[in-house]
C-alpha cells in the first residue's frame, strides 16, 4: 500500500498511476482545445450562419461565462458525490452538446450549445487535478505528473489554431466540435476502466449557500468582465456589475466563515503559498490568453495568413510550454519553488516587452524567439504554482483546491484578450490590422474550404472585438 496525505494508495491503483495520469490529460486537452479551437473559426461562423458581431461574441463568450461560472461549484460537488463520477458525467455532457454544437443551424442555436459545453467542461476540468491529487502518494511524482498537466493545458490552449487551422482547410466549421467526440468517447472508456473513485470521506450535507454563492459571484465578475468592452471600463453600467459581483463574493465568504462545513474553507487564502500561487496563475494566463488573443490576428490580418498557417506559426509557444512546464518540477526541487516561479514570471514580461516592437516588418524568427520566452515562462510558472495550490489543500479538497487554481486561471484568460486590446489600441499591432481591415483587404481562400470573412465596412475593428480566447 502506498499512503497520500489522507488515505491510502491500493497497489493496482499505484501501478496505473501514468496511465490515469493519460487519461486525465486528454480529458482536460479536449476542453481547453475547444475553447481556442472556435477562435479561428469565426470568420467561418460569420459567412456561413451570417453571424452578427455581437453574435460571435457570444459564440465564443457563453462558453466562458458557464463554464468559469460553474468551476467552485463543480469542484465541490466532485469532492462530495466523487471525483470520477463527475468527470464521466462532465465528458458525457461534453460530447454531447458538441454534436449539437456542430449541427446548429443559426447563431443562436450555437451560443446556446456552447453554454451547455460549458457545463460539462466545468465538472470535467477540477475532477482531473483532483483525482491526480489522491492517485500520486509521493510528492515528487505528483510535481511531475502536475507538470504534466500543466504541459497539457498550456499546449491545448495554443495548439487550438493549429487544429482549427487544418480542420477549416479540410472541412467545415462544424468539424471543429465534431472532433471532440471521438476523444470524448475514448476518455470515458479509459477513466471508467483505470480511474479509481475518490471523495472527502467526511464530506457532511451539501453547501447548498455555497454553490449558489459561488456561482453568482463569478458569474457576475465574469460577465462585468466580458461585457465591459462593449459597455465601457468607466460607464456606470460596468461599475455597478463589479459592485454586484464584490457583493456576492463577500456574501460567499462571510457565509463559508460562518457554516461549520464550508464548501471552500476560505481561510486558506492566508497562506501566503496559496494566494500568491493563485496570483502567479492568474498573471501567467492573463498572458498566454492575450498573446494568443494577438497573434492569431496578426498573422491572418497583417501577414494574410489561411488559418492552418497562422496555426502552425503558434508551435513555438506551445512547444516551449510543454518543454518548461515538464522541466519546472525539476528546477524546484534544486532552487525552490519561488526562485522558478519569479524566473517564469519575469521571463514572460520581458517576452511581452519585446512583443511590443511587433511591426508588419517583424522577421518570423523574431515572433518565434518572442513566443519562446512566453512559452518557457508560463511553463515554469504554471506547474510549481499549481502544485503550490493542491499542496495547500488536504488530499479530500482537492477538488475545490483544482477549482480554485482553475478559476483564477480562467479568470486570467478572460482578461487577457480585451485587455490585450485595449491595451495594444495604439501599438503597431493593432494600427497594423487595422491599415490591413480595411474594404479592399480581404482574406481569400485557395479552395471553396477555406475560411473567408468578408468584413464589414462599417466595422474595421469587428474581429479585434469578437476573437476572444477562452
Amino acid at each position: 500500500m502506498h499512503m497520500s496525505a489522507a488515505s491510502t494508495v491500493p497497489d493496482q491503483v499505484h501501478r496505473r498511476r501514468w496511465s490515469i495520469l493519460a487519461v486525465s490529460c486528454l480529458a482536460v486537452f479536449v476542453t481547453l482545445l475547444d475553447g481556442t479551437i472556435v477562435n479561428i473559426a469565426l470568420p467561418s461562423l460569420s459567412r456561413d450562419l451570417g453571424a452578427s458581431t455581437r453574435q460571435l461574441q457570444w459564440i465564443v463568450d457563453s462558453y466562458l461565462l458557464v463554464f468559469t461560472g460553474l468551476l467552485l461549484a463543480a469542484g465541490g460537488l466532485g469532492d462530495r458525490f466523487g471525483r470520477k463520477r463527475s468527470l464521466v458525467f462532465g465528458l458525457v455532457a461534453f460530447g454531447i452538446t458538441s454534436v449539437i454544437a456542430g449541427s446548429a443551424g443559426s447563431a443562436g442555436a450555437l451560443i446556446l450549445s456552447r453554454a451547455l459545453m460549458g457545463i460539462g467542461a466545468a465538472f470535467i476540468f477540477p475532477a482531473t487535478l483532483a483525482i491526480l491529487a489522491n492517485v500520486f502518494a509521493d510528492p515528487k511524482e505528483r510535481a511531475a505528473a502536475i507538470g504534466v498537466w500543466a504541459a497539457t493545458s498550456g499546449v491545448a490552449v495554443a495548439a487550438g489554431p493549429i487544429v482549427g487551422g487544418w480542420l477549416l482547410e479540410s472541412y467545415w466549421w462544424g468539424s471543429v466540435f465534431y472532433i471532440n467526440v471521438p476523444i470524448v468517447l475514448l476518455a470515458v472508456a479509459a477513466t471508467i476502466v483505470l480511474v479509481p473513485e475518490s471523495r472527502d470521506a467526511t464530506a457532511p450535507r451539501l453547501d447548498v449557500g455555497g454553490v449558489l454563492l459561488s456561482i453568482a459571484a463569478i458569474t457576475a465578475l465574469v460577465f462585468t468582465i466580458i461585457e465591459a468592452p462593449e459597455w465601457g471600463w468607466a460607464s456606470g453600467t460596468t461599475f455597478a456589475g463589479f459592485v454586484v459581483a464584490a457583493a456576492a463574493l463577500t456574501a460567499f465568504v462571510v457565509w463559508e466563515l460562518r457554516i461549520p462545513n464550508p464548501m471552500l474553507p476560505v481561510r486558506i487564502f492566508t497562506n501566503l503559498r496559496f494566494s500568491a500561487a493563485s496570483i502567479a496563475v492568474t498573471s501567467a494566463f492573463f498572458a498566454l490568453f492575450g498573446f494568443i488573443f494577438l497573434v492569431t490576428q496578426y498573422f491572418q490580418l497583417v501577414r494574410g495568413y489561411g488559418p492552418l498557417e497562422a496555426g502552425v506559426r503558434t508551435i513555438p509557444v506551445a512547444m516551449s510550454i510543454a518543454i518548461a512546464a515538464v522541466l519546472a518540477p525539476k528546477a524546484v526541487e534544486r532552487v525552490g519553488t519561488k526562485r522558478v516561479v519569479t524566473l517564469g514570471l519575469t521571463l514572460m514580461g520581458l517576452g511581452f516587452f519585446w512583443i511590443s516592437a511587433v511591426s508588419e516588418a517583424t522577421p518570423y524568427l523574431e515572433i518565434a524567439g518572442q513566443m519562446v520566452f512566453l512559452g518557457v515562462g508560463l511553463g515554469l510558472t504554471t506547474a510549481p504554482a499549481t502544485e503550490s495550490i493542491m499542496g495547500s489543500l488536504s488530499a479530500d479538497k482537492a477538488g475545490i483546491g483544482s477549482a480554485v487554481n482553475d478559476t483564477t486561471r480562467e479568470l486570467g484568460g478572460t482578461l487577457g484578450g480585451p485587455s490585450s486590446a485595449a491595451s495594444s489600441a495604439r501599438s503597431t499591432w493593432v494600427r497594423s490590422m487595422t491599415a490591413m481591415s480595411s474594404p479592399n483587404c480581404r482574406l481569400r481562400s485557395e479552395n471553396s474550404r477555406r475560411s473567408q470573412w468578408a468584413r464589414p465596412e462599417s466595422s474595421p475593428r469587428v474581429w479585434v472585438t469578437a476573437h476572444r480566447p477562452i
